[in-house]
């Protein structure tokens, strides 16, 4: 893994993560982070018990000073003795990242605040770049007493003005329609009209899908990478309507615009967002969140989205949140992945270490025009 410094691990980009929580976390607080599942763990289980947990105990554990997989009580105990801004620089400085790309959509975890990706990037050493989620602009530009009439253009005007510094764009419509929407650009008749019906119940969590697609192609048109969630995540979603061959009319509706398209995490459905990416020119993909829960399968995965993926749209991520350890397991878990599938399918040094160099942080600096 990059923790040794090669030159590899100093290349990669975090093409997709987010914060850490800069204050001490209760035990409980601390593992619920180790899960999608927003839900209380069954009783007598731990979020600890999972292939995520292992792989903290055996990643994370010597960067603190334990031996690999150390009981839980002891890694627990280890950091607290550490204090959390040392044990969280000790752990993102091992993760080996040169630049980060921070979903700012996200501002707690567990309760509590999130450093901000100033403050992440100093204690991990790396530059941060932003990554605005539509739909939280949308939610904080607008109250009850927006007129319906003006929404689209109140939204427009916050969401240009968020991206005015941001390296790509974000959405969750996974979360709050599913992938299978209608994938036309609204009418401005039919947004005003979405926009009473949303106003009228108060303006909160935004879920009209008229009002969903109306961002979307906002997006589309500031021409930045917009990033999709697709595959598994917390309940609030269904999965089998995050598949992202949902995605297939609306990805040949934004083609001739050219604004790329990057489609994150994927699980079940890798390899459907595999062939995507092979398909149209201007369709890229990540694994992010699957490879730090899939355990010993993460080597499967990955190969199973490089049957499909060109190496020039495959991105590295971590989807790191909450936890500096999910950077680093996140890291360990594709390098090793992708350590294996290199070894088996290249063996020629200088071909390997091409493709590498592309996945690890060449297409996220090209595709998102980084320094």
């Amino acid at each position: 893994m990059p923790a040794d410094g090669s030159e590899v691990g100093r290349a990669l980009v975090d093409q997709h993560c987010h914060s850490v929580v800069g204050t001490e976390l209760a035990a409980a607080a601390f593992a619920s982070l180790l899960t999608e599942s927003d839900r209380p763990s069954a009783v007598g289980a731990s979020p600890w018990d999972s292939a995520l947990g292992l792989a903290v105990r055996r990643w994370c554990a010597p960067v603190l000073g334990l031996e690999p997989f150390a009981p839980v009580e002891a890694y627990l105990e280890r950091r607290r003795e550490l204090g959390v801004a040392e044990a969280t620089r000790r752990l993102l400085r091992a993760a080996g990242l040169s630049a980060c790309l921070v979903d700012t959509g996200l501002t707690e975890a567990a309760g509590l605040p999130l450093l901000s990706p100033e403050e992440l990037g100093g204690l991990a050493h790396a530059e941060v770049h932003e990554i605005v989620r539509v739909e939280w602009v949308a939610e904080r530009a607008t109250t009850p007493d927006t007129a319906a009439h003006t929404w689209a253009e109140t939204v427009c005007a916050a969401l240009r003005r968020a991206a005015r510094h941001a390296v790509g764009l974000k959405s969750v419509v996974a979360y709050r329609c599913g992938l299978d929407f209608d994938p036309t650009r609204p009418s401005p008749a039919e947004v005003a009209n979405a926009a009473a019906e949303h106003l009228s119940a108060g303006a909160g969590r935004l879920t009209h899908p008229v009002l969903l697609r109306h961002l979307l192609w906002e997006a589309v048109d500031l021409g930045l990478p917009l990033q999709l969630h697709t595959g598994f995540g917390d309940p609030d979603l269904t999965l089998h309507r995050s598949d992202p061959s949902l995605l297939t009319a609306f990805v040949r509706a934004v083609e001739p615009y050219g604004t790329p398209l990057v489609l994150l995490h994927g699980w079940p459905y890798h390899r459907q967002a595999a062939w995507l990416t092979q398909a149209f020119p201007h369709v890229h993909c990540d694994l992010g969140l699957t490879l730090t829960h899939v355990g010993t399968g993460a080597r499967r995965v990955l190969a199973e989205t490089l049957e499909l993926a060109p190496f020039h749209k495959l991105l590295f991520s971590t989807d790191g949140y909450g936890l500096p350890e999910l950077h680093l397991v996140g890291v360990a878990a594709f390098t090793d992945a992708l350590d294996a599938w290199l070894g088996e399918a290249l063996p020629v040094a200088s071909e390997a270490t091409r493709v590498a160099s592309l996945i690890y942080g060449e297409n996220a600096r090209r595709l998102y025009k980084l320094s």
